[in-house]
């Protein structure tokens, strides 16, 4: 798709536009979000994103709008697996509730930043090497085969480790140990002091560009055009806030999330190399977006509804073990 720079400013503005607006409406004052506050702007993206497709195919067609929801799908997607460790994150830096929905934001913003330049720098990689589709492809199905090793472990060390960046900056600049409300910075005793909300929002942000070493390339398997891999990054990213505070009591029963993004990755990697031999001149068949969507939307389908059945029948045994021993606990004092 042909897109001009006027198209790609207005398109830049647009976003910050709603990033403003985002902030100003809800974001602007501390506060604990609730569930009706999260599920109205998670809405409010989503119906953004979705006009937004559909303007692509108004003005660009029906492939450009194809490629757009199956890489804003897969990305939505792929984002929900951010949200464990963003748990985790907050868990690690104790940061209170009122303040949580404004570390979400500038980490998001951070993260929106760094994925552009991941993204010019595959673009321009892709417009000049066709064999990195190989390399994609195999990087896609060797993350999906990690994926499935990790599921399938018996125990997850839930624990946030923090990154090289994040390491040498608590290392390099001094910090205080307190919040001092959305401060990043403080003076005390005649010192310029870093605050905790500085660190984890930094922790958000370099965090998700590790996230984004699959996702770029699961996107560009999808679609080779940046102006809609950037798009598609954009909205899933941005919604992403309110998402935390909408599901984050459903993470922990998705059992069978990791399961359905390694499907989805190791489908797009096949995807992937099956277009590196087209490209090369092999008569191989060639996997079309349609095909991709439905795939992807299936499997998540799939995935949330076992997901589900298994945490409520898991519950339900709970319960069910807790009586037996109630019983049996009753029983042997009715003995004595």
């Amino acid at each position: 798709m042909d897109v001009s720079l006027t198209a790609w400013v207005l398109t830049i503005v647009g976003l910050c536009a709603l990033i403003a607006v985002d902030f100003f409406v809800g974001g602007r004052k501390p506060h604990e979000v609730s569930l009706k506050e999260a599920g109205i702007w998670t809405a409010v993206w989503i119906t953004l994103a979705a006009l937004f497709g559909i303007g692509l195919f108004v003005f660009a067609g029906g492939q450009p709008s194809g490629e757009f929801f199956a890489g804003f799908v897969t990305e939505k997607s792929l984002s929900v697996d951010n949200l464990f460790v963003f748990v985790l994150i907050m868990a690690k830096f104790a940061v209170p509730t009122i303040y949580q929905q404004r570390v979400l934001m500038v980490g998001v913003l951070i993260a929106l930043v760094l994925r552009a330049g991941f993204i010019a720098a595959g673009a321009a990689i892709v417009s000049t090497f066709s064999w990195v589709f190989f390399i994609f492809g195999g990087f896609l199905i060797w993350t999906a085969w990690k994926l499935i090793q990790e599921a399938r472990a018996e125990e997850a060390d839930e624990e946030f480790e923090e990154n090289r960046l994040l390491k040498l900056v608590e290392r390099r600049f001094p910090s205080t140990d307190k919040y001092h409300g959305t401060k990043l910075f403080i003076h005390e005793n005649g010192k310029r002091l870093m605050t905790p909300m500085l660190i984890v929002m930094l922790a958000i942000g370099t965090t998700d560009v590790l996230f984004a070493l699959d996702s770029i390339p699961a996107i560009f398997g999808l679609t080779q055009d940046p102006y809609i891999v950037f798009t598609a990054n954009a909205f899933a990213l941005m919604g992403l806030r309110q998402l935390y505070f909408l599901i984050g009591g459903l993470l922990k029963k998705l059992v069978h999330l990791s399961y359905g993004l390694s499907v989805i990755l190791g489908f797009i990697g096949v995807k992937l190399v099956l277009h590196a031999l087209h490209e090369a001149g092999v008569h191989v068949p060639v996997i079309s977006i349609p095909v991709s969507l439905g795939v992807i939307c299936a499997v998540l389908i799939i995935t949330t509804a076992t997901s589900l059945y298994a945490s409520k029948r898991e519950a339900a045994q709970a319960v069910a073990a807790e009586d037996k021993r109630a019983d049996a606990d009753a029983d042997a004092d009715s003995k004595r």
